[in-house]
């Protein structure tokens, strides 16, 4: 019975992933890299090398995920949000290099904008279809 409890969680979490429209995907993607990167800022700054360069190479997986499914076709937004990608990325790996935790916040704050931003758009109702 415990067995059950426990997988309660992932099983819930899989099933919010499985069937989230695809704007709430992207408020999760950005929850999750902001998660990871406040994660690597404190073990960064702790000195937890192994544990921070963990945190980092997640964010940046998810930034990497972000980035590989713009849909280039959608103009300018596409353009705007690839740009602030790769700047992210260019901070990181900055960050990475010279231990500097300041520019895993300045990602944080980046991509939390862009949260607010796609969270908005996600619980915005629906126009009907004419």
């Amino acid at each position: 019975m415990s067995t059950h409890l426990a997988a309660s969680p992932q099983a819930y979490r899989e099933s919010a992933v499985l069937t989230a429209p695809p704007e709430r995907l992207v408020v999760m993607l950005y929850d999750g890299a902001r998660r990871f990167l406040y994660q690597a800022a404190v073990t960064m700054r702790t000195g937890d090398v192994q544990t921070s360069h963990d945190r980092l190479r997640r964010a940046e997986a998810i930034i990497d995920h972000l980035l590989a499914t713009l849909d280039m076709s959608q103009g300018e937004i596409s353009q705007q949000l690839e740009s602030i990608y790769l700047f992210c990325q260019r901070l990181l790996a900055e960050g990475r290099i010279r231990q500097d935790a300041d520019k895993l916040d300045q990602v944080s704050e980046l991509l939390g904008g862009l949260r607010e931003a796609w969270d908005q758009i996600a619980s915005a109702p629906q126009q009907a279809q004419l």
